[in-house]
């Protein structure tokens, strides 16, 4: 693949999610600290305050940057281990085929017959409110889909002749799964990652809106529409400037897997091939 044959739309997908990981990365910078009081509710933008303050005082922009360290860091988390664990567990499936394929797909239509929030907000309302047990919460709930896409294209590469001849060969499943299967479902996977995030994203930002995810004062993006949602009454923008950070990171992240999965329109067999 050369540089010059990606497509511009995918160019400014990548840039707009490294430059809100250059901010994750580096909050430190920001110009006031996370909870510092800086002047006047709801202060209007100027010269000092490039988005204004927000209901508490606070200035808006260090609160996005430290925001943006916060919701990426728990989006990232749980799209890593829900994916780590539906990509295991349903390749598990898909090479043991029987009874452990069966358990595993009825179990997972079970969770998958449940909406996803109306869980997380029961289970969160529960549990102790912290940042492991809200990742944990997220990334089992997610890896449901993980592991639906993940048993079907891992089912499609088991039945071709490569991974037939491993067997034959008396490879072991972990040999199968790993130096087999794996490599040649990595293109369609790569892009659910892509589309997993997002959905992390927004579904973080859900539960923080609602008052389970993210607690204050540590910021997120949105907790910080939730804090200034009533601002919008009186014609304050506070919330729009999260609620705007939320959504051009998920169109940008969009922008990126709608790219790859153009270029892996057909799941073809062979090793490498995919």
């Amino acid at each position: 693949m050369r540089l010059r044959d990606i497509p511009i739309t995918a160019w400014i997908g990548m840039a707009g999610i490294a430059i809100a990981f250059i901010f994750a990365i580096f909050a430190w910078l920001a110009p006031y600290g996370e909870t510092q009081v800086v002047g006047d509710v709801w202060q209007l933008p100027d010269n000092q305050y490039i988005f204004g303050l927000d209901n508490l005082g606070r200035d808006i922009f260090s609160r996005l940057i430290y925001g943006a360290r916060t919701t990426l860091t728990v989006a990232s988390a749980a799209t890593i281990i829900s994916f780590s664990l539906g990509i295991i567990l349903s390749f598990t499936a898909a090479v043991s085929r029987g009874v452990i394929d069966t358990v595993l797909s009825r179990f997972n239509d079970l969770m998958m017959s449940i909406p996803t929030l109306i869980f997380a907000l029961v289970v969160l309302a529960v549990l102790p409110q912290n940042i492991v047990v809200l990742i944990l919460v997220m990334a089992i709930l997610d890896s449901t889909r993980v592991y639906r896409l993940g048993r079907a294209v891992a089912l499609d590469v088991a039945v071709m002749e490569f991974v037939e001849a491993a067997t034959l060969r008396g490879e072991g499943k972990l040999w199968i799964i790993f130096r087999e299967i794996l490599p040649n479902t990595l293109s369609p996977l790569l892009a659910e990652f892509g589309l997993r995030f997002a959905f992390s994203i927004l579904f973080l930002s859900t539960l923080s809106f609602l008052g389970l995810g993210i607690q204050p004062p540590a910021a997120d993006w949105g907790g910080m529409v939730k804090d200034n949602k009533d601002g919008i009454i009186f014609g304050i923008s506070a919330a729009l400037v999260p609620g705007t950070a939320i959504a051009v990171l998920a169109v940008c992240v969009n922008l990126v897997v709608d790219w790859l999965l153009k270029r892996t329109s057909s799941l073809k067999g062979g090793r490498g091939d995919a």
